[in-house]
């Protein structure tokens, strides 16, 4: 195999769909595992679709989840510029190749005209059955030809499909793709304000950036009879073409949209999405308490399988197993629960001080009150009871605030007011003890407990309760050394007021 180089090349026209993230991810792992180049190419041709920071956002989602290009717009390489914007003056000359080779022409036809031709047949297409009667250099004689130029109004290049042609191509995920050229129609390839259409820009780009691969969404498939032909129209070899299944819905049913996320409850982009329109605002993984090698692994297996049982894999092991044929053909399913299974195994297995970085922001005015080896470990008793990390701070508030609330419905069948001054006791024995442990603190507790003739069950769900206010909370112990016997003392006698206004 020549020297592998692959690109990602998103358009600037809004944020990054988790679809391209993993996109993105193919690419990266197959240039990894071929110790190949990944590019990044902005394809922001659309100047009436672009929109202002979908550029920054697509690049800081892309070192978010660590799929860093090795060339690209901020990245350096010796093929750029690496925007299409940026290379505007490149196109039209290939584009004027094509034309005097007899494999493009000039078209004239206004966008009210061709509006004006779909309303009569929905189904028209400019193409091998209709140019000859549309306003084109085809159609129209020379001097006709040269007075639409001169005049510079509407004019665009078209490709020429021939006629009568099947054209074919292997896809590396799709086999033995045909088309019949009949079916096709004369893309614009460059349009009025002199910006090349995609089909134009990626197929010169591709060449001059020797792209060996484009690994690239489905979508793309029916266009790339058009882009066979180019290549051959320009002489060029054509890059290896792989294209990739759709990320279905969660029901199976239809290609997931940003929609969904707002339907289903869960993100589906990599980072918050903010909009001056508040409907075109969206959450991201980052952002809901996802870890970013998470997203990526569940990703990977979103149209592609190891062939093994293995799941967990990091971006160094997925590069060295990762190939193009075990990508499957059909559209994936998107399952939330698979994703949160994958990000609780990675919360696990994170450092707690990472995670505890991570946790300091989202603790808003609270997080400055903690120091890092506290944070520590609330991360370390809590990773095992959450999903994402931005539910820590709601489901261990407790570590955070005084306790305002508590499980009343618990403490109404375990409480017995005539327990109330052992609970007091106890409170003593703690703010007394080393308790700076959690086996130390235990001691105390559980040797009052044996020395009073109590139960356990008696004591310890209610001194649970009135330490962090619910009984869904990690162990016991190990909260009470963290907090601290000044501050369990308190929140036990707190607690006990409580109780006798629940009680009275």
């Amino acid at each position: 195999m020549s020297e592998v180089r692959v690109r990602f090349a998103p358009s600037p026209t809004g944020p990054l769909h988790i679809g391209g993230v993993r996109t993105a991810l193919y690419n990266y792992l197959f240039a990894l595992k071929n110790r190949g180049t990944f590019i990044l190419r902005i394809e922001d041709t659309d100047q009436v679709r672009y929109v202002p920071g979908a550029e920054k956002y697509i690049i800081e989602s892309l070192k978010w989840c660590g799929l860093i290009p090795h060339e690209g717009p901020g990245f350096g390489g010796d093929y750029g510029p690496y925007r299409q914007s940026e290379r505007k003056d490149i196109y039209r000359a290939y584009a004027e190749q094509l034309v005097h080779a007899g494999h493009a022409y000039y078209a004239f036809d206004s966008a009210e005209e061709l509006d004006a031709l779909r309303k009569e047949d929905p189904n028209f297409k400019y193409g091998v059955y209709t140019r000859s009667k549309l306003k084109n250099s085809l159609a129209l004689s020379s001097e006709e030809t040269m007075q639409y130029l001169n005049r510079g109004e509407n004019v665009v290049i078209r490709l020429r499909i021939p006629e009568n042609e099947q054209i074919d191509f292997v896809d590396e995920i799709r086999g033995h793709v045909s088309f019949d050229s009949n079916e096709l129609d004369d893309k614009v390839i460059l349009k009025g304000d002199g910006m090349p259409t995609y089909h134009l820009a990626n197929i010169v780009d591709d060449h001059l950036m020797k792209i060996s691969h484009v690994i690239r969404g489905e979508e793309w498939l029916s266009s790339t009879a058009h882009h066979v032909l180019m290549y051959r129209f320009f002489g060029w070899t054509a890059p290896v073409f792989a294209h990739l299944p759709l990320i279905l819905k969660p029901t199976g049913q239809g290609k997931l949209s940003k929609r969904d996320g707002a339907q289903f409850g869960f993100p589906v982009f990599p980072l918050n999405w903010n909009d001056a329109n508040p409907a075109q605002t969206f959450p991201g993984f980052r952002e809901e308490g996802y870890l970013p090698e998470a997203l990526l692994n569940f990703l990977a297996f979103l149209g592609w399988n190891p062939g093994t049982e293995q799941e967990i894999f990091s971006v160094k092991e997925l590069a060295e197993v990762f190939t193009l044929d075990k990508i499957v053909k059909s559209g994936a399913r998107f399952d939330i629960e698979k994703a949160l299974w994958f990000n609780q195994h990675y919360l696990i297995h994170t450092d707690d001080y990472v995670l505890a970085a991570l946790l300091r922001p989202l603790l808003r005015e609270a997080g400055t009150l903690y120091n890092d080896a506290y944070l520590a470990e609330v991360c370390n008793m809590m990773k095992e009871r959450v999903h994402r990390i931005n539910e820590i701070p709601q489901k261990a508030a407790f570590f955070f605030h005084p306790v305002f609330q508590y499980d009343d419905q618990t403490l109404l069948k375990k409480y017995k007011p005539v327990l109330r001054d052992h609970f007091l006791q106890i409170a003593e024995r703690i703010l007394q003890s080393d308790a700076a442990d959690a086996a130390s603190c235990e001691k105390a507790v559980k040797d009052y407990i044996t020395e009073q003739s109590l139960k356990m069950g008696d004591i310890l769900p209610v001194l649970r309760i009135a330490v962090s206010g619910t009984m869904q909370g990690p162990d016991l112990f190990r909260t009470i050394a963290l907090l601290g016997k000044d501050e369990t003392h308190i929140r036990i006698q707190n607690a006990l007021e409580h109780f006798d206004r629940l009680f009275a």
